[in-house]
């Protein structure tokens, strides 16, 4: 029998389990968030002898939340592994908000035998079917072999032109079938080529636009976070002295104490913000998709205004606000472009005293002479000077959330991680676990209300067990607060189920968890006490007994433009 050539290469066989596990190492995947079940079976077997670790959340929508919450703090892809059936389903509500905003996330679902696929196998579920409406793509493994190529044409889909979730099904024989080729790294995305660089020419039609306004205005949304083009885009607002709002998901691009910046837009911004967006002749969006919450009424919206729309995804442009400028890039690339431009921009100084003007005149407020409740929005400015700015904010949904956007002050981009354009409560105490693991050295404060801390408060089991340091300010004001104000407002005060009867002690829950807990309700001592409880060492809740009928003001009302605002004082 002839020995085999002495420099013979031969192939080495992997598992389908082992060669998606090589293919995630060789994307640099630093952790993944998931549940086991009888469909991962075989891949959470090869994960035990993996360098990668996985975070066992307690919930498969939690390992999705704490995902988002790894990829919007740190802009890297955020991965979850969970079983088929009920497991696949649970990350549905994750998916579709990392769709919304633009988060990169690569889910992988076990999936039934290939051979039971369609039979009503014991938890099935065609997940492909399912989440083909809120992912950029998504793949059902029907062959070993071409598991390399999937998993990088996943991650490269996730992580480019518009940002977002991809998930690939992976049926349990998949993971048990043998491969004897090496993971592979080419990817073949024929109709897929985002676009990065802005016309020139369109380049050019802008800084003709701003070379001619009296009035120009920046909008920065998430694409400006999702592109890392902070300073780029606070470079170009000082070049041309141009006055800045930012979306929801803008927030921390330009720092709040910045002379420029005017505060959040829309629903709940500020008033100079708003009112700049009325006024404006040149309104510059760069990453913002003008959704509902900010162009409140989109028919009235920016009238006499010439608009320029910078977004990654052409599908964007032009779908809600007419665009006269239209610039399909990257918002980095973009600003470079601009900033490697030179013009002459006329005198604009009477714009920029009225928009410094009216943001000192008519800030945020609240009645800061009422001692006889603890008003929320005094616990999220103490929590601003405790943290000096510098702490990474997470929040679930709520009047909290629009309190944070509206009191903290945030220095600096991918600091605000909150759920924008689904608004899904349950969404921050495993978005801010997720930040944590990301960041592991920085600060991690949460805001939660009553409502979202009852979805998913399951997850704090996590915080002991990986020894994580996050502050939780549970805000209790017995209610669903946003549902129970516009009640209040537009339903002639029948507050229909939107107060809470009963709930659970909360801090015996947290110790329940093995979590130091406070509970603080008197506003005398409210600044002390609160201040004591957050500077104890380890992870903690503060549960703050709050004002019961306090609304979110400003406010536009639905369907009103963005000069319609109530509560502006």
């Amino acid at each position: 029998m002839a020995s085999p050539q002495k420099n013979a290469i031969v192939a080495e066989k992997f598992s389908g389990a082992k060669l998606l596990l090589d293919c995630l190492a060789k994307q640099d995947v630093e952790i993944i968030f998931g549940y086991p079940g009888g469909a991962v079976l075989p891949l959470y077997d090869a994960l035990y002898h993996a360098n990668i670790p996985n975070i066992l959340t307690r919930h498969e929508q939690g390992a999705v939340h704490a995902a988002q919450g790894y990829a919007k703090s740190t802009g890297k892809p955020g991965v979850v592994i969970v079983t088929s059936g009920p497991g696949a389903t649970n990350v549905v509500t994750g998916i579709a908000d990392a769709m919304s905003d633009s988060v990169p996330l690569v889910v992988i679902t076990g999936q039934v035998v290939t051979e039971g696929i369609g039979k009503d196998a014991f938890q099935e579920a065609d997940i492909l079917g399912i989440t083909l409406p809120i992912t950029k793509n998504n793949y059902q493994v029907r062959n070993v072999h071409d598991l390399p190529k999937i998993l990088n044409e996943a991650f490269h889909i996730a992580t480019t032109g518009r940002k977002g979730p991809v998930v690939i099904d992976l049926p349990k024989d998949m993971t048990v079938y043998q491969a004897s080729v090496p993971p592979a790294r080419e990817i073949c995305l024929e109709s897929y080529h985002p676009n990065t660089q802005p016309s020139p020419i369109q380049i050019k039609h802008l800084l003709e636009k701003l070379a001619e306004a009296k009035r120009p205005v920046i909008l920065a949304g998430g694409g400006v976070m999702a592109a890392q083009a902070a300073a780029e885009l606070t470079d170009f607002a000082e070049k041309y002295q141009i006055p800045t709002v930012a979306s929801l998901l803008g927030l921390g691009v330009v720092s709040s104490d910045h002379d420029l910046f005017l505060g959040m837009a829309g629903m709940h911004g500020s008033y100079a913000a708003n009112m700049a967006l009325v006024d404006c002749d040149l309104l510059i969006n760069i990453g913002c998709r003008f959704s509902d919450r900010l162009a409140t009424s989109p028919t009235s919206f920016a009238q006499d205004t010439t608009v320029v729309h910078v977004d990654i995804d052409p599908a964007e442009i032009g779908k809600i606000i007419p665009t006269a400028i239209p610039i399909v890039a990257d918002a980095k690339q973009t600003l470079l472009a601009m900033l490697n431009k030179e013009i002459v921009t006329k005198d604009t100084t009477e714009w920029q005293a009225l928009c410094q003007k009216r943001k000192q005149e008519k800030p945020f407020t609240y009645n800061r002479q009422d001692n006889s409740e603890i008003k929320p929005q005094k616990v999220i400015e103490l929590v601003g000077d405790l943290t000096k700015g510098n702490a990474i904010v997470a929040t679930d949904v709520g009047q909290h959330q629009m309190w944070v956007a509206q009191y903290y002050p945030f220095k600096f981009a991918n600091q605000l991680i909150t759920s924008g354009g689904l608004g899904t409560m349950g969404y921050g105490i495993p978005a801010g676990i997720g930040a944590k693991f990301g960041n592991p050295s920085k600060q991690i404060v949460v805001f939660v209300g009553d409502g979202g801390f009852q979805m998913t408060n399951q997850e704090l089991a996590i915080l002991n067990e990986h020894q994580l340091d996050i502050k939780f300010i549970l805000l209790n004001n017995s209610s669903l607060g946003m549902v129970r104000q516009w009640q209040e407002v537009f339903f002639d005060n029948r507050r229909s189920q939107s107060v809470f009867k009963h709930s659970p002690d909360f801090v015996m829950l947290a110790k329940a968890y093995g979590i130091e807990a406070d509970r603080i309700s008197n506003p005398k001592t409210m600044e002390a006490d609160f201040t004591a409880a957050f500077n104890k060492p380890g992870p903690g809740l503060i549960e703050v007994i709050v004002s019961p009928t306090e609304h979110v003001l400003p406010m536009i009302p639905p369907g009103n433009a963005n000069d319609q605002m109530i509560g502006v004082d």
